[in-house]
């Protein structure tokens, strides 16, 4: 997973969706204390910086070091970076101790993880019974009815340079693998739905694409993804000067669990 962020790094931070103070409200109102917060797959920091603001301590973690160079330096975030697989006796070396953790996150990077040895870092890392584990995902922009009906089928035929794992995303998440019990006040684990809006021009929206995974492996195949037909397709559904600016939304997906009772202990 790592490897397919290396080249577009500086794009990603760019052009990233943020994530609404909303979904962050809500997974710290199932939180019952507000302590120590491990971000996994953190990119950027995006994440991470809307954290630091409701926990007193961050831990940023991504196995990218490019990536985590765009992250912003904040007193109460230590970002690290970790191996992909990173053993029992690493985590807690770099993470914490068993029982320690408030709240593991995950942002837009769920579908990429060995979800078994995850998950079982996880519940040996949180709090117990009710250390939160959340993870969401954010699916295509939509700006308007033109403007969407030609990025859905641009999207479709991109569809071959994605990883299998992708279809997680499109799919909200509601397939991926999630033994957590519902947190307090819920009868389910999600997805439960929030939005993101960016204002950005068409110029910026096509950087945003340009950091697909999918566009560095078409473009590694020698194929232009965004060539001249599809910008000028977009163009004409822009209706705008491509540095003219709109409001796009992301649609964003939570599931959210809590760690439930002890687990097995994991051998260190």
């Amino acid at each position: 997973m790592a490897d397919l962020f290396l080249k577009q790094a500086k794009q990603y931070w760019k052009t990233r969706p943020g994530y609404p103070q909303q979904l962050f409200d809500f997974i710290a109102s199932k939180t019952p204390t507000h302590d120590v917060v491990w971000d996994v797959g953190t990119g950027s920091g995006q994440a991470a910086v809307s954290l630091a603001s409701i926990y007193k301590s961050v831990i940023g973690t991504d196995t990218s070091k490019n990536q985590l160079e765009f992250a912003p330096k904040l007193p109460n975030i230590r970002y690290e970076c970790t191996p992909p697989n990173m053993s029992m006796s690493e985590l807690e070396e770099k993470i914490g101790t068993e029982s320690s953790i408030d709240l593991v996150t995950v942002a837009q990077a769920l579908h990429w993880f060995d979800h078994d040895a995850f998950y079982n870092q996880v519940k040996w890392i949180l709090k117990k019974p009710n250390g939160v584990f959340a993870a969401w995902c954010y699916t295509t922009p939509k700006i308007d009815d033109e403007f969407d009906r030609v990025f859905q089928k641009f999207y479709s035929e991109s569809k071959p340079y994605w990883e299998a794992e992708r279809g997680l995303v499109d799919d909200k998440y509601t397939g991926v693998k999630f033994p957590f019990d519902p947190v307090d006040g819920c009868d389910h684990t999600g997805p439960f739905e929030f939005e993101t809006k960016q204002v950005m021009s068409l110029k910026e929206l096509f950087t945003y694409v340009r950091s697909w995974s999918a566009y560095q492996t078409a473009k590694g195949k020698g194929v232009d993804l965004l060539n001249d037909d599809v910008i000028e397709e977009f163009r004409k559904a822009w209706k705008e000067d491509e540095n003219g600016e709109k409001s796009v939304t992301y649609p964003v997906y939570l599931r959210i669990g809590k760690a439930g009772g002890m687990v097995e202990q994991q051998a260190i």
